[in-house]
């Protein structure tokens, strides 16, 4: 302390002894007494010695009267002495070391009543905005990496945005692009619908200045024009690529020596089967021809054959050994004798020989004629058969096959091949599955087959069988010969044909039983009107042609309608009228159903016992009938 006083007297010494220097000195020591004693009063009214320590002016550093520092010591020990009295305590300054003074500078954890934020509306404080470094690949130091990976995804869900936002819009713009794409294809069809109907009725138009295909000439005639003409006469095509149909004897490509045949035969047109058989045939393809009873169906086939076979060279002994150019097969005798003549009167102008090879004639003449050498041979299939197995001839060159009524001969059982010849089949529904040799057939179907022929009226009477014979007479008795009866049993042929003959009417009678030579007896009798009435089974519902024939009696009824349909074409053929009666009873319902359609589809009268008889209800006949049972 001795030392601090004697410092402090030193220092008051050299000031006061400082009266030499000059007045800007004197100026500037008066200046830092003031500062001095500013600080000493700041501290004193602040601060100052709390411990009632020693001051500037207690050092007496400052040079002031004694009275004013005595003074200034009193009023601070009156402070001193109030604030005691009141309670009033100064706290203390503490002293912080540095590691203490900077140890919770970055200290961040606050309470949530120090946030200012809370409350406030302003979407800056709401909706706050995270930063994004690295366009959210960026992560801030310090933090937990795995955490900030988690949220961190503003850049990946960015590009997952304009990602889908690229896709909607190319969705969108190829969703347009086809839409206009089907509007453009939409427009291009219906303009070229509308070309194409335009240019259609122009072509209309000029066809139709041309006039009708009645009045064109053949290469004039456009596939309209031959369209028209098969709707007229109701021919139907299919299979490949048919040639066009001949409307006259002229336009076919037949040799004169046919057309010549054809005159003398007073064939004044073709029917609608050889308009477009004919054509096609010639032109050796196969051949499927469905056409009603009594369309012309022999001379359709007959005359492309007898034209294949002028273009070969004559049989004779030796050539004759390799077999026939040309066979027809037909289901039974007489129509195979009847195409045999068919063949003979078309062919009285060329040299071609025919042999009709059928059961109940001398086989040994057969054979010969066989060996002599004839171009055609027409016959049944069991005596061709026989035939072929017995060596009288071979089929090494036969290339033509004609099939009449080919589901019957096909079921009969025809001969074998050694190659694939021409095959032509008519009337033939299941000829397509029961003829092997066929290649791409084309077929023909004349107006509908199965329907029966409108232009024969068909009466359907039920008659018990005690009353059938008298019902018979009513019917001859106004009736036109030549008339045909059709029974189903060989005896009962006999039989009714003795009863009429008793009753004064000219009858015979013609079934399988018969010898050959009585049976074409019979039938050339009919023919030639010896005979007025012919009583005969299923052998002549086939395919036999007897001119004039205006009435047919179904004494018997068939099984089938099939049977039925040929029985009844027998009348109304070449376009004439005809009427078909038929007697049935109850035992007769098997072919209820399928008779009933049959009146219904051409346009006749169904009997009211036949329309509301239970076998015609359903197809099936007597299966599906209900039979009464008889208690005693």
């Amino acid at each position: 302390m001795e030392k601090i006083k004697e410092e402090q007297e030193r220092r008051l010494r050299e000031a006061r002894g400082d009266t030499a220097s000059s007045k800007p000195e004197e100026t500037r020591n008066k200046a830092d007494e003031d500062r001095a004693k500013k600080q000493a009063e700041g501290r004193m009214s602040g601060s100052g010695n709390k411990d009632g320590g020693s001051t500037l002016a207690d050092l007496k550093l400052l040079n002031l009267p004694e009275q004013e520092l005595r003074t200034k010591q009193q009023e601070r020990e009156l402070e001193q002495i109030r604030n005691h009295y009141l309670g009033m305590r100064t706290e203390k300054k503490k002293i912080q070391k540095p590691s203490e003074k900077f140890r919770n500078i970055f200290n961040f954890e606050w309470n949530d009543s120090e946030d200012t934020c809370k409350g406030d509306n302003n979407p800056l404080y709401q909706e706050r905005m995270e930063p994004q470094l690295l366009f959210g690949r960026g992560f801030r130091a310090g933090m937990d990496i795995r955490e900030q990976r988690k949220h961190n995804n503003f850049y990946d869900e960015l590009v997952k945005r304009r990602q889908e936002q690229q896709r909607l819009e190319a969705a969108r713009g190829a969703a347009e692009a086809a839409t206009a794409a089907a509007a453009a294809a939409t427009e291009a069809v219906r303009a070229a619908r509308e070309a194409q109907k335009t240019r259609a009725r122009e072509k209309d138009a000029e066809e139709e200045s041309r006039g009708h295909w009645t009045t064109k000439k053949r290469e004039d005639m456009t596939d309209r024009d031959w369209r028209i003409f098969r709707e007229d006469f109701e021919i139907y095509i299919k299979g490949g690529r048919v040639p066009p149909p001949i409307r006259t004897w002229a336009e076919s490509a037949l040799p004169w020596e046919l057309i010549e045949a054809v005159k003398r035969a007073n064939y004044e047109r073709p029917t609608p089967i050889q308009m477009q058989a004919i054509p096609i045939a010639l032109e050796q393809r196969d051949l499927i021809g469905i056409a009603e009873t009594g369309s012309g169906k022999t001379a359709a086939f007959v005359l492309p054959m007898l034209t294949y076979v002028k273009g070969l060279p004559p049989l004779n002994e030796e050539t004759g050994q390799d077999g026939p150019y040309a066979l027809i097969l037909a289901p039974s005798r007489e129509l195979a004798l009847q195409i045999d003549e068919e063949t003979q009167k078309f062919a009285s102008f060329c040299k071609c020989r025919t042999v009709a090879v059928v059961g109940g004639r001398s086989a040994e003449t057969q054979a010969f004629q066989l060996r002599r050498g004839a171009e055609i041979v027409i016959g049944t299939p069991g005596r061709v058969k026989d035939c072929l197995e017995k060596a009288y001839t071979v089929l090494n060159q036969c290339n033509y096959v004609v099939l009449d009524e080919a589901g019957n001969a096909s079921e009969s059982g025809s001969p074998a091949f050694s190659s694939h010849p021409n095959v032509q089949c008519y009337d033939a529904p299941r000829c397509r599955a029961s003829c092997p040799y066929l290649r791409q057939p084309s077929y023909i179907s004349i107006g509908d087959p199965g329907a029966g022929k409108r232009s024969i009226e068909q009466v359907v009477e039920f008659v018990p069988e005690a009353r059938k014979k008298q019902r018979l007479q009513e019917l001859l008795e106004t009736a036109t010969p030549p008339v045909m009866v059709f029974v189903n049993q060989k005896k009962s042929a006999d039989a009714l044909a003795k009863v009429l003959s008793k009753l004064g009417y000219s009858a015979c009678s013609l079934h399988g039983g018969k010898a050959q030579e009585n049976r074409e007896a019979a039938l050339s009798s009919f023919k030639e009107g010896s005979h007025d009435v012919l009583v005969a089974t299923d052998v002549a519902g086939r395919g036999i042609d007897v001119e004039g024939v205006q009435l047919v009696v179904n004494f018997d009824m068939p099984k089938d309608i099939e049977a039925y349909t040929h029985r009844i074409g027998r009348t109304g053929r070449a376009g004439k009228k005809g009427l078909a009666v038929s007697f049935v009873t109850d035992d007769d319902c098997g072919i209820f159903y399928d008779l009933k359609q049959l009146l219904v589809s051409t346009n006749n009268i169904v009997p009211l016992d036949l329309m509301h008889h239970p076998a015609s209800k359903a197809k099936g006949g007597d299966k599906n009938l209900v039979k009464p049972i008889w208690f005693n």
